[in-house]
């Protein structure tokens, strides 16, 4: 029967609103399946188990949906005789009523496209449904494997041949955000890039609020300093008046704060979509994989509730489906094999997702056979991707990373879920394709692990800054459990290194200033700030020389250049335009003493007035293994050069007092500088800027924007060269 065309806006809602109740049915399914369950939480799934069906039936009957009402109505019908019964409901009848939701949604999402008319009359599907569900005294003793009446009926197809495993649902098909015919009226309709710019000029005036706060407190100093000249009669107007603005200008920024936190909420509302929208779609594919390959596995999500922009979740989908099924097929083990050996005769799987400033951690474990390495060199081999001599030389975490290769299986034939080569390479490319990597662990006969690390870019993240030293960097507050003071009772110092005592732990105690190389590491003086730092299950104690406070920032990535340095996730601007480097936790909780600050050969002086240039340039050029020293003007790099050597200049073309050509005419009038290589930077990307600066004696010539954009290095690398064959 056709849908009243004045309905048809709400039949594409309503097929968004059935999604979630089935996702929410399903997931009821597979714990009411499940071991260990006591009667009271039995009885609670069972009962919300029968309101989501009724509320189905309901919601299409008000439309005129009869054939999804006698859907729902049948899986009801299915569902009653076991409510009376406290025991977990038996797989035999999961197996029904999840193909029941998933015919349910396919005639769902046909609806809201407008295909009602085309769907086959469902009545032939509806009497198998049912007659498919034995009683539950029969279903109970049923085993899983011989269930071969239950089997799916699509749009009312012909059945499964009996005997056959139920055939597993694609994830991607059962996590769709929206149907595919959403009718235009539903919402406006905008593009990428419209948002993305709504977003920039959000966080255009967070940067103007803090720049608001800053004003404030200049303010404050000025009337402070103001009643400290002793001048209180002949100053006392000018204070008041000082006074008052300020008041008014922490309201405004309040004012602004409110706003900014609103529009960037509202944004995160319409941009993002919790990871639990793909996760837990996967727990059916996970059960329906398993079953089909006679395997018992369990999946367990950790962080579901982590809000993403839902064009990353939608790239990451498919990639924990082939992580998943990889899982499955290659790592569990058989559930004898598992008791055999000691384990559950149930696999584990584990997702765990974490967010710390702007980069998220995807883990994704298991407890199976872990990886063969014998196996992946005789396969890597056998198939072409290594010789005999190069795979002879490989370490383990080398052989490792052979799965990733194109092409590599350790199945010799191809099955529904294998041997074709593809799977692993594929996840590699789409994680590199978000500018983040992957990384595997493993351990013979305890399981595997995958970590997906990726830069995500939305909206402002809670920072607490911080000072080694006179470094200033930030720590993304989410991984910072707590900060106290030093105090030499919580203390144990041993001989190489020193722990905190600290909720019956024993925290190694981490010296930000040494792990930055910018001291020798001692034990925290008395008083001195200790911040409970955690990332990936690790919690060291890190002592900073002061916590400068926290911060709302906007993280952005590296340059591509230096992205891959361990120690740093990204950068924020400050209130003034300072660069603050933010610090990747799960570089603070490695194991510190396999760090070694090496002995630096090349130093480097970078001069701009620039602050923000003269961090940026500083954190490249250590990223490759500079020692950097910084100058803001001419006059003070010639001091500089003065008391230090330096392997390589660079300079800001424009400069006030002394610019980037006059600072090269005094270094080549000098013996001691005369051939010092140097590069100028500068703003103006332009022939006649470049052709200026090389004629100046300049060695090279960069933009601004290619050294944001990562060219600095490797332009820094190839003037040396090129002067040291000179010389």
């Amino acid at each position: 029967m056709p849908v009243d065309p004045m309905l048809q806006p709400l039949v594409a809602g309503f097929a968004v609103e059935a999604q979630e109740v089935i996702q929410k049915v399903t997931m009821d399914l597979l714990e009411l399946e499940r071991e260990g369950l006591e009667n009271d939480a039995l009885a609670k799934i069972y009962t919300r188990l029968g309101r989501h069906l009724h509320t189905l039936k309901g919601s299409a009957a008000s439309l005129g949906l009869q054939d999804l009402g006698d859907i729902a109505h049948k899986l009801e019908d299915a569902l009653a005789p076991l409510k009376a019964h406290t025991q977990k409901m038996p797989r035999p009848v999961v197996d029904v009523l999840l193909h029941g939701l998933d015919l349910f949604m396919l005639r769902a999402q046909a609806h809201a496209d407008g295909r009602g008319d085309d769907l086959p009359n469902p009545a032939a599907a509806l009497a198998q449904l049912v007659a498919a569900a034995p009683p539950p005294e029969e279903a109970a003793v049923l085993p899983g494997g011989a269930f071969a009446q239950a089997q799916p009926v699509v749009a009312g197809g012909p059945p499964a041949a009996a005997g056959t495993p139920p055939v597993p649902v694609p994830a991607e098909a059962l996590s769709s955000p929206e149907p595919a015919g959403e009718s235009s009226d539903a919402g406006w309709r905008v593009s990428a890039n419209q948002v993305t710019s709504l977003m920039r000029e959000v966080e255009r005036l967070r940067e103007v609020r803090l720049r608001v706060e800053e004003r404030s407190r200049e303010l404050e100093r000025v009337s402070s300093l103001l009643a400290k000249q002793g001048l209180l009669a002949e100053t006392a107007e000018a204070r008041t008046l000082l006074s008052g603005t300020g008041r008014s200008l922490r309201t405004d920024g309040e004012e602004t704060s409110d706003v900014v936190d609103a529009l960037e909420d509202g944004l995160k509302a319409i941009t993002t979509r919790p990871t639990r929208t793909i996760l837990d779609p996967l727990q059916r594919m996970v059960r329906d994989l398993s079953r089909q390959l006679g395997k018992e596995a369990r999946l367990s999500v950790v962080g579901a509730e982590v809000s993403l922009d839902r064009r990353l979740l939608e790239k990451l989908q498919g990639a924990l489906v082939h992580i998943l099924r990889n899982a499955v097929d290659h790592g569990l083990e058989m559930p004898a094999e598992r008791e055999k050996a000691g384990k559950h005769h149930e696999g584990a799987l584990t997702l765990r997702v974490e967010q710390q400033g702007n980069l998220l951690y995807l883990e994704a474990s298991d407890d199976g056979r872990g990886i063969d390495l014998a196996q992946v060199r005789k396969a890597a081999e056998k198939r072409g991707l290594v010789t005999a001599e190069e795979v002879a030389r490989l370490n383990d975490n080398q052989v490792r990373e052979l799965i990733f290769r194109e092409g590599f299986s350790t199945r010799s034939d191809v099955t529904d879920t294998s041997g074709r080569g593809v799977g692993l390479d594929a996840v590699r490319a789409t994680v590199e394709s978000l500018q983040g990597r992957i990384e595997v662990s493993s351990t013979r006969g305890q399981g595997t692990r995958f970590v997906l690390t990726l830069p995500v870019d939305l909206g402002s993240s809670p920072v607490l800054m911080v000072r080694a030293l006179e470094q200033f960097v930030g720590l993304p507050m989410l991984a910072v459990e707590s900060t106290q003071l030093a105090r030499p009772d919580m203390l144990r110092v041993g001989k190489r290194r020193t722990h905190l005592e600290h909720q019956g732990q024993l925290l190694p105690v981490v010296d930000l200033g040494a792990r930055l190389g910018l001291r020798a590491s001692s034990p925290p003086a008395e008083g001195q700030p200790l911040l409970i730092v955690q990332s990936g299950g690790k919690r060291v104690a890190l002592g900073v020389d002061a916590v400068v406070g926290d911060r709302d920032l906007v993280i952005r990535p590296l340059p591509s250049e230096v992205r891959e340095v361990a120690a740093w996730q990204g950068a924020a601007t400050l209130s003034r335009g300072e660069l603050l480097l933010i610090l990747r936790p799960d570089w603070v909780v490695s194991d510190s003493e396999k760090v070694t600050v090496s002995a630096v050969s090349r130093r480097a002086l970078v001069v701009d007035d620039s602050l923000t240039a003269r961090a940026l340039h500083r954190a490249m050029l250590e990223a490759g293994g500079f020692q950097v020293h910084l100058a803001a003007s001419g006059a003070r790099a010639l001091e500089r050069l003065q008391a230090d050597t330096y392997d390589v200049v660079i300079c800001d073309l424009d400069m006030e007092e002394m610019d980037g050509i006059e600072l090269i005419a005094r270094l080549r009038e000098r013996k001691d500088t005369r051939t010092l290589p140097v590069i100028l930077v500068s703003a103006h990307d332009t022939t006649v800027a470049r052709d200026r600066g090389l004629a100046s004696g300049a060695d090279g010539f960069l933009s601004k924007r290619e050294c944001a954009a990562g060219r600095l290095l490797a332009e820094v690398l190839d003037v040396m060269s090129r002067r040291g064959s000179r010389a």
